[in-house]
């Protein structure tokens, strides 16, 4: 499976992402990690693939608002557990069987492995926060086993 990995729109959805969602497509999924920002940003995605989204803090009201805090999703038989904040996680992913957990919030890309799990921070694909890149990422799933890749927005 293919998916893309989004997070921290905050209501900015840049034609950057949206060619790149396009040249690397066609995806199984779209996964937001929060702070989506506006509701349009999640129909915009859905013409690429079906969206599978978490609120995050900045989504406090209409259809944002309603966003599950968190989200557990079996693709290609790998359990991918989803929340905004990693600092709110209060599972055990590895003794829950889970393969990938996915969240956002910092802004700041990253992928790392911790007892056999994949971590992955997308980063934001939104307005820029410091001096750090604006990014997403692709999963790939092939028969259980996670990989991932963040890939930088070219901003010219």
């Amino acid at each position: 499976m293919l998916l893309a990995v989004i997070s921290d729109t905050h209501g900015l959805l840049r034609p950057e992402l949206l060619r790149e969602l396009g040249a690397r497509g066609p995806f199984d999924r779209i996964l937001h990690a929060g702070d989506v920002g506006d509701s349009s940003i999640l129909d915009a995605l859905r013409v690429f693939a079906p969206v599978i989204a978490v609120r995050g803090n900045v989504d406090r009201e209409g259809i944002c608002g309603q966003l599950p805090a968190t989200e557990a999703v079996e693709l290609d038989s790998c359990l991918i557990f989803m929340l905004h904040a990693i600092e709110d996680l209060d599972l055990n992913p590895a003794a829950a069987q889970i393969g990938v957990v996915i969240s956002g919030h910092s802004h700041q890309p990253s992928i790392s492995y911790h007892d056999g799990v994949l971590y992955l921070n997308p980063g934001s694909a939104g307005p820029r926060r410091f001096k750090l890149p604006i990014t997403f990422a692709i999963l790939r799933i092939n028969s259980g086993k996670p990989s991932a890749e963040i890939i930088e927005l070219d901003m010219e």
